[in-house]
């Protein structure tokens, strides 16, 4: 085996594939272009959802700070995780349309009833390749 690959077993037999196959990492931006790369394929609308509740313990931990006021980072927390978490869920929907970026990524969220938030990430999927031409400055008049 050789520096760059990994060796993946099972009972009957072992492959060596190179890890660059098993990591396609999906680039995920919030503008509607690349910097360095042009838009070779659009392939749709993906999105990662997320329904979180806050539990009982931290809704009684963060109605206690919220008397003193300040931030209430039993919150913070609990957004910051589900925000990653529609993040990957995002990242794996494009994988799964063929996509090696996504464009345009926003976030969306609601409150359903009084103790569960939504959270959506949402972008375009599309194929990207490294731009070989480059950029000219846009000139006006």
């Amino acid at each position: 085996m050789q520096q760059g690959e990994e060796r993946i077993s099972n009972i009957s037999d072992t492959i060596v594939v190179p890890v660059k196959s098993l990591t396609t990492e999906i680039i995920i931006v919030s503008t509607p272009y690349l910097p360095g790369y042009k838009i070779t394929k659009t392939l749709g609308f993906t999105w990662g959802l997320i329904v979180r509740s806050r539990g009982l313990g931290r809704n009684i931990t963060a109605g206690l700070r919220s008397l003193v006021g300040g931030e209430i980072h039993e919150y913070t927390e609990l957004l910051n995780q589900s925000r990653e978490q529609a993040l990957g869920r995002l990242r794996d929907h494009a994988r799964e349309l063929g996509a090696n970026a996504v464009v345009s990524v926003q976030f969306d969220s609601s409150e359903i009833g009084q103790t569960m938030t939504e959270l959506l990430a949402y972008g375009t999927a599309v194929m990207v390749e490294e731009d070989t031409v480059q950029a000219s400055p846009v000139r006006l008049g």
